[in-house]
């Protein structure tokens, strides 16, 4: 058993029905949920997720796999690349591990310039 969710663009009814008729068409599917608020679809059964993909942008409505995660489970969830108005309540772009801040040698410097262990500190303040 796999489940497979989608983001899918949709404006009407008429969509939600599209998306959920084709979808339930895809062999090995046993349930396809659709959520119109959210523009997510979840296709529940022994599927492949390329052919769940390939066989929703059939439809030709904007497709991609769902993108967001909890963002208690993003280690910097207000970084840029994860932060997204459109996402749903508690929820963040899922990114890769390397978009996430780092220091530089100017940070750097100022963290030694107010080190307890420098000894012309005093003389900065």
């Amino acid at each position: 058993m796999q489940t497979v969710a989608l983001k899918v663009r949709m404006d009407c009814e008429g969509c939600e029905r599209k998306i959920k008729s084709v979808l339930s068409g895809v062999k090995g599917a046993k349930s396809v949920d659709v959520d119109m608020k959210q523009q997510k679809v979840t296709v529940t059964g022994y599927v492949d997720p390329k052919k769940v993909l390939k066989a929703a942008q059939s439809t030709k409505k904007k497709v991609e796999m769902w993108p967001y995660v909890p963002y208690t489970s993003v280690a910097h969830p207000y970084v840029s690349q994860a932060y997204d108005k459109k996402a749903p309540p508690n929820h963040v772009r899922a990114v890769p591990v390397t978009a996430t801040c780092s220091e530089t040698t100017l940070d750097d410097t100022y963290t030694n310039m107010f080190s307890d262990e420098n000894p012309y500190a005093c003389n900065i303040m």
